[in-house]
């Protein structure tokens, strides 16, 4: 008898016509089917607007006018100093919406535009960000199991875009990233992601820790890894709705994420350089998500 798997983001595959320890064949079986039918997609919103591409806005009437349009700003540049009421005025429509803002010198907004900034420069997101919290709803209402990435810290933009090219690839709802310290999503990052951008969802917290509450109190459990541990990847199941938190290169995770982790896990490694890139690390901690998946289901009897 010919039995059918349901991966983590809920395609069908015959077990029969694949070898469930062959890595090469499990990830060319979800590449042909990450585009079927059968998958569903989640975005945490109802309608997933038209991929845009990232551009400028200059000015403060502008922004103001985009945010209250409901454009997707990834991030704001304002200039030091700036003083006056529509500065002042523009500020809270910033924060009452959750964008993220930096301030930086005349300089920095100078070498970006030789138009008149007013001191604003802003950067409309080619993306759409979702709700993660719909997202866990849908996912779980869907029957599916909850397979979630956090990024704490990740700001290097050829990094991020080939996280979520893995992410997609093997079967991630959605990441998770914070409004601040964050890569920009820029086209440099989708062509990384090869479009894989255009395809998950990718969600702003305004606090990783608050948000690790969040995914806890729904019963998803996070996952860390760190090099700070004993514990390897290989001895804790995967299975259960899952969160895999991963840190920058030069500080890893923060200290708070790591003491409200559920566990915290490290890649084993035989060789002499001391830690993996980033985006190498997250391949190969969802692959081994997406294997215990396979082999779980390959245990289930069918009728």
């Amino acid at each position: 008898m010919c039995c059918q798997l349901k991966t983590v983001r809920g395609s069908f595959i015959s077990a029969s016509s694949i070898n469930l320890y062959s890595p090469t064949h499990i990830i060319q079986t979800l590449l042909m089917n990450q585009h079927g039918s059968q998958r569903p997609k989640y975005s945490g919103n109802k309608r997933p607007p038209k991929p845009k591409r990232n551009q400028l806005l200059i000015g403060l009437r502008p922004l103001q006018e985009a945010i209250s349009a409901g454009s997707e700003i990834d991030k704001v540049l304002i200039q030091r100093g700036l003083q006056g009421e529509i500065i002042q005025q523009t500020k809270l429509l910033i924060q009452q919406n959750g964008i993220p803002f930096q301030y930086v010198p005349q300089e920095k907004l100078n070498s970006i535009t030789s138009q008149n900034h007013q001191g604003v420069v802003a950067f409309v997101s080619p993306i759409t960000f979702g709700n993660f919290e719909n997202i866990i709803a849908e996912v779980f209402e869907n029957g599916d199991t909850p397979l979630l990435l956090m990024l704490d810290g990740v700001t290097d933009v050829r990094n991020f875009g080939a996280i979520c090219r893995n992410a997609e690839c093997m079967g991630a709802h959605a990441i998770l990233i914070p409004e601040k310290g964050s890569a920009q999503i820029n086209e440099e990052a989708i062509k990384t992601s090869a479009g894989a951008l255009y395809n998950i969802p990718v969600c702003r917290v305004k606090s990783i820790e608050h948000a690790m509450d969040i995914l806890q109190q729904s019963g998803i459990r996070v996952i860390a890894c760190s090099e700070k541990t004993r514990k390897e990847l290989y001895e804790i199941s995967l299975t259960p709705p899952t969160c895999i938190i991963l840190g920058s290169e030069e500080s890893g995770i923060s200290s708070g994420a790591l003491r409200k982790s559920d566990e915290i896990v490290r890649i084993p490694m035989v060789g002499k350089t001391s830690s993996l890139n980033v985006s190498v690390a997250s391949g190969i901690i969802l692959y081994e998500v997406l294997r215990q998946h396979k082999l779980l289901d390959d245990q289930i009897p069918t009728t």
